[in-house]
């Protein structure tokens, strides 16, 4: 819903103003001064302002310009019963939309509203396209070629054209913000917004606000209007990362948005339609949470519509050697580093590491390789040191008393974790992540071997 400014010292023709737009489907607010509207504008998201020529103080002009100092786009139609052919040139010249005198008829009006909003929308969209297009999160940019790829592939083939709910899981640094806007930029919505909210990272207060918005003074901090985001993904995408941190009391209200594509904002009474296509990644087990009651199961069902499951790195392999090239070519170009390649050795230990932390770990450990590399071959060297440490690592073992397991197993567990505290510098939540266990897991085996 599009929000137009109109500003009048005549009451009056707020009043009639603000009725007629507001029955033409837009948000109105008003201003009886040039002041008033000015404070408005610095505090709330408008797509129009309609205002009187000729008002004290602070006349039409002089608003144009202050407006244009502080949003530039934003457009401005004037409006005076007292208009000219040079007032309405000047006001063009300093960045009008449009010109209308006074009195005028409402079909006029619907016109010149109808074309100055869809203007400004239109320049948002193209803004947010450019930006997109330079990301240019398509097929292309999800490199892969396992058949496990392969399937998610043509599950997003087959769903981006339609409207349908999409649910992404799979672990952490697998790629679900990628395969959502591959859904969207492949899908009739690829010109319309693609709007994406980290669930965890919000409380619940903050992160209803940030879904739904709120209206000046809903709650304290609240001093201005700000649309949410269900509002600015209206004819888009909306992408909700890690869905299932959303607190139950708020999934209600979630649940009832995606039923009916309507809400209110914070501390609002005016119900608001949108047309929001929804794509939701976790990397929790939501059927494990439903059962839990952490997850309300009705929200689960609508969610889970389309369902897409990214492998972890380690059960596609075969995809290491391409992302590898890739990252590879990616920041030697960056650097200026000219071509670059990988050794048999380095490509080896790529190729079977588990890579807990999947792409993402993979990108950054080919990032940082390619830039403390001293020539044009990445070596096993080259490779994070929390990587390949236990590489070389010798585990003294006496083969005479090898038939006595739990203690060769418990020599063997010693050293490993000694070799991970000396690779992180002894900090003990480092050295449980290189070893792939729970922090008190690590406590507990520290406690156990007195390296305490």
């Amino acid at each position: 819903m599009e929000t137009i400014l109109i500003v009048d010292d005549e009451k009056n023709y707020l009043v009639v103003l603000s009725a007629f737009l507001s029955g033409e489907g837009y948000e109105t607010l008003t201003a009886d001064s040039a002041q008033r509207a000015l404070e408005i504008v610095e505090t709330t998201d408008l797509d129009l302002v309609l205002t009187d020529m000729k008002m004290p103080t602070m006349d039409g002009i002089e608003l144009l310009r202050c407006i244009k100092g502080k949003v530039p786009d934003l457009p401005v139609v004037m409006m005076t019963a007292y208009g000219t052919v040079e007032k309405a040139v000047g006001a063009m010249q300093l960045g009008a939309f449009n010109f209308i005198p006074k009195p005028f008829k409402n079909e006029t009006l619907k016109q010149i509203v109808g074309k100055a909003v869809q203007t400004y929308r239109i320049l948002k969209e193209n803004r947010r396209l450019v930006r997109a297009l330079e990301d240019r999160y398509r097929f292309d940019n999800i490199i892969g070629k396992s058949r496990a790829l392969q399937a998610v592939f043509d599950t997003i083939q087959r769903v981006a054209p339609t409207k349908s709910t999409v649910l992404i899981t799979g672990k952490s640094g697998t790629g679900k913000e990628l395969i959502a806007k591959a859904i969207h930029f492949n899908s009739p919505r690829r010109n319309k917004p693609f709007v994406a909210v980290s669930c965890a990272a919000l409380t619940e207060t903050l992160l209803e606000s940030e879904l739904f918005g709120h209206e000046k003074g809903a709650f304290t901090g609240a001093t201005s209007m700000r649309k949410g985001r269900f509002e600015l993904a209206d004819k888009g995408t909306l992408f909700l990362d890690e869905i299932g941190e959303v607190p139950v009391p708020l999934q209600v209200n979630l649940l009832r948005v995606l039923e009916e594509m309507t809400f209110e904002r914070v501390g609002g009474t005016k119900s608001i339609a949108v047309d929001v296509r929804l794509i939701a990644a976790t990397n929790k087990d939501l059927k494990a949470e439903v059962e839990q009651r952490r997850f309300r199961e009705d929200l689960y069902f609508r969610l889970n519509v389309i369902h897409i499951e990214l492998p972890p790195l380690r059960k596609r392999s075969e995809d290491i050697p391409l992302l590898a090239a890739h990252f590879v070519n990616k920041y030697a170009g960056e650097a200026n580093r000219g071509e670059m390649t990988i050794s048999p050795e380095a490509m080896s230990f790529l190729c079977n590491h588990s890579w807990p932390g999947n792409v993402r770990e993979f990108e950054h450990a080919i990032e940082r390789a390619v830039l403390f590399s001293r020539g044009s071959e990445i070596t096993l060297d080259d490779l994070p040191k929390d990587l390949v440490g236990f590489a070389d690592l010798e585990i003294p073992i006496d083969w005479q008393r090898l038939s006595n397991l739990p203690e060769t197993l418990d020599a063997i567990e010693k050293r490993l974790i000694e070799k991970a505290l000396s690779l992180s510098n002894n900090v003990q939540s480092r050295a449980a992540q290189i070893l792939g266990i729970p922090r008190n897991n690590l406590h507990y085996r520290l406690k156990k071997h007195n390296l305490l």
